[in-house]
């Protein structure tokens, strides 16, 4: 989407334009989600997550000034309902990856529980990096926004980002290193 013809779906939607606040939901929805699921790992917790975030961009969308782009500012509710989401989740059992959530593509059986035992590594290596790391990993590898764009979401300096990138990509590959020893 052009960002004059966001900028007035905006200028509408915070003059009360129920219509254009769901042509901008429309617009961003799939990508809330993504980033909630990102971080909450669990569909039923993604969706929750994203219906929260949305009231509430639409309930703070009158003191929205427009600094960042729309879609950044949704960005930061998102991740900090998230990391809300996972705190208060913290000290029930951690989500297990059950075969419902790896999609069928024909392979073997075989096949799926090596895809199931590898991405439940993954994610239990990804979860056990410090928030920030994690943060940074998900929003610039899971979701492909920029460098400059996290820094955005995560109001710090894309050195900052550069750190917490390299530092956590690090603890991921010494994780999975580890895996790969085991296995050999």
């Amino acid at each position: 989407m052009q960002a004059a013809d966001e900028q007035q779906l905006i200028r509408e939607a915070q003059n009360g334009n129920g219509d254009a606040y769901r042509r901008l939901v429309e617009r961003h929805m799939k990508h809330v989600y993504n980033v909630a699921y990102g971080f909450v790992r669990n569909h039923e917790s993604a969706r929750d997550v994203m219906q929260d975030a949305l009231v509430r961009a639409y309930q703070a969308l009158p003191t929205f000034r427009g600094d960042a782009e729309f879609g950044t500012w949704l960005h930061r509710i998102v991740m900090n309902l998230s990391l809300n989401q996972i705190r208060a989740t913290s000290s029930r059992a951690r989500h297990e990856v059950r075969s419902a959530d790896i999609p069928d593509f024909g392979i073997t059986e075989d096949a799926e529980h090596e895809a199931r035992f590898l991405r439940g590594h993954l994610e239990r290596a990804l979860h056990e990096l410090p928030t920030l790391q994690r943060s940074v990993v998900i929003l610039r590898h899971v979701e492909g926004l920029s460098t400059r764009q996290v820094s955005e979401i995560l109001q710090c300096s894309e050195g900052t980002v550069k750190t917490h990138l390299f530092r956590g990509l690090k603890k991921l590959r010494v994780r999975l290193r580890c895996l790969q020893e085991d296995a050999a």
